[in-house]
């Protein structure tokens, strides 16, 4: 759906906390075994504070070097949409460079890939997953009488002795401590590494995990998410064979108020329209040109409304399982082949975004407006639903899907198909606007019920779209309930 205005702002205080207020971090001061990734949190007394001003300094303490500096002056990122002309597509594909992987460490923040002009440079900028081009984020996030203080990422090493320095303009008054680092990471050959926010596992966050893990281990390697709260943007890239696997799945939360408004494309070229296109910024949760990557038993989420996913997801042969996402416009986006058994997704319109093909079976889709906006072509397949259920929120009535010329650009082989669904404030209509050419549209239904299991009145359907039946349609029916047809690959079930 068409998102108006985008609100970029996030919860955070803005006094000053009183001289002499007790304040205890963690890491410990004199703390050892410290994960690297770790994030650095304040505990006060009372809600603290945070300035618009003063240095978070980071120092190896032994001998003095800075490690790293957050500048508190400087704005986390930008706040309204930018009013540049729409940019093209790249004209060749992405490339992925291999090697070893640019991190803050040796790579200066903010600079270009894939002839990207720079961003605007008045914002934080922070490396992740070897993205130089950067993401804008937080430096301290407040949440009631917690500050977590995030450093830029990959600075932090094992085997070293750190002195944090806090200006006094940062929270009222000055803070010190120190801590040390674990000696060694995971053995490099580990199939299976945790992960705890409260820093008693092998690493802090998740997006540590991932960078320490091998892009394409010969074995599958499986990092284990504890219960907990994760605070972080996660992008990484390029890998295969991994299983990010969550405790339970309403107790293991990563979110970020991440949009396209606080992260957007560079102003030369658009993302997320052409496969291989410059990856996009915008998703609390971004998986990019990955192949058999599985995420199960988590919640994922963006805080922020506009275009904003909580999960985008590229690649082939991926599976995402038993497992929230909550976005806004766009919730879930995903480009290449994954197989989503028992998710459930909660967005605002265009709920569901991609280019396919993806296979939904046994999950719950909530929406406040059109469920999905599907843009694959002829070379594959769109979005399936096998035995799920929609349900509109707000009260009012919606589409299923759209498919409006966009831009010029048209969409004639767009394919949702619904078997078995379930469907809950969904207009008579069913489907639309639908414009430009649409012989090959795919827009199907076999046995659409009410809750209450009584068959949806389907008389007043789009023109565009098709009820099958089991006389008719037997086989195609057949044939769109089996994952692998639909995917060109076997998932497990």
């Amino acid at each position: 759906m068409m998102i108006t205005r985008l609100l970029c702002t996030l919860a955070f205080s803005a006094a000053v906390a009183p001289a002499g207020a007790a304040i205890i971090p963690f890491p410990a001061d004199g703390a050892q075994q410290v994960d690297p990734d770790t994030q650095l949190v304040l505990r006060f007394d009372q809600p603290p504070a945070l300035g618009n001003s003063g240095l978070i300094r980071i120092y190896d303490a032994a001998n003095g070097r800075l490690v790293d500096t957050l500048d508190l002056s400087i704005p986390a990122g930008p706040t309204e949409r930018t009013t540049l002309p729409p940019a093209p597509y790249l004209a060749t594909p992405y490339v992925y460079a291999n090697g070893p992987r640019a991190t803050n460490a040796n790579t200066k923040a903010g600079t270009p890939s894939a002839g990207a002009e720079p961003g605007d440079t008045r914002y934080q900028l922070t490396i992740i997953g070897g993205f130089t081009d950067g993401f804008h984020f937080h430096p301290v996030i407040v949440r009631d009488k917690t500050a977590t203080i995030y450093p830029h990422h990959n600075l932090l090493e094992y085997g070293k002795r750190y002195r944090v320095q806090v200006d006094a303009a940062v929270f009222g008054e000055p803070v010190q401590w120190q801590f040390s680092t674990k000696p060694r990471g995971p053995a490099a050959d580990a199939e299976r590494v945790e992960v705890s926010a409260d820093g008693s596992a092998d690493f802090s966050t998740l997006q540590g995990a991932l960078d320490y893990v091998p892009d394409h281990p010969a074995k599958r390697v499986t990092i284990f998410v504890r219960n907990g709260d994760y605070e972080e943007l996660v992008y990484f890239r390029n890998k295969s064979n991994i299983t990010v696997q969550g405790e339970q799945r309403d107790k293991v939360r990563i979110h970020y108020a991440n949009n396209e408004v606080f992260n957007p494309h560079p102003p030369n070229i658009s993302t997320n329209e052409v496969p291989g296109t410059f990856p996009s910024r915008r998703a609390a949760v971004t998986a990019d040109n990955v192949k058999g990557v599985h995420l199960r038993d988590l919640t994922l989420e963006t805080t922020l409304k506009g275009q904003a996913e909580g999960l985008l997801m590229t690649g082939s042969e991926n599976i995402v399982a038993n497992t929230t996402i909550i976005g806004s416009g766009d919730a879930l986006q995903v480009n290449g082949s994954t197989y989503l058994p028992d998710v459930k997704i909660i967005g605002d319109g265009d709920t569901i975004l991609g280019r396919g093909p993806a296979f939904f079976e046994r999950c719950e889709i909530q929406s406040k407006h059109a469920f999905m906006w599907i843009r694959n072509t002829a070379d594959n397949h769109g979005n399936v639903f096998l035995n799920c259920r929609f349900t509109t929120l707000g009260g009012g009535q919606t589409e299923l899907a759209r498919s409006p010329v966009n831009k010029g650009k048209g969409y004639p082989h767009a394919e949702a198909v619904l078997i078995n669904a379930t469907l809950s404030g969904i207009s008579p209509a069913g489907w639309g606007p639908v414009t430009g050419h649409t012989s090959q549209l795919r827009f199907w239904e076999f046995n659409s019920r009410n809750p209450d299991g009584t068959l949806v009145d389907v008389s007043q359907r789009h023109p565009a779209s098709r009820q099958l039946s089991m006389e008719r349609d037997a086989e195609t029916i057949r044939n769109y309930s089996d994952p692998a047809w639909v995917l060109g690959w076997t998932p497990p079930r």
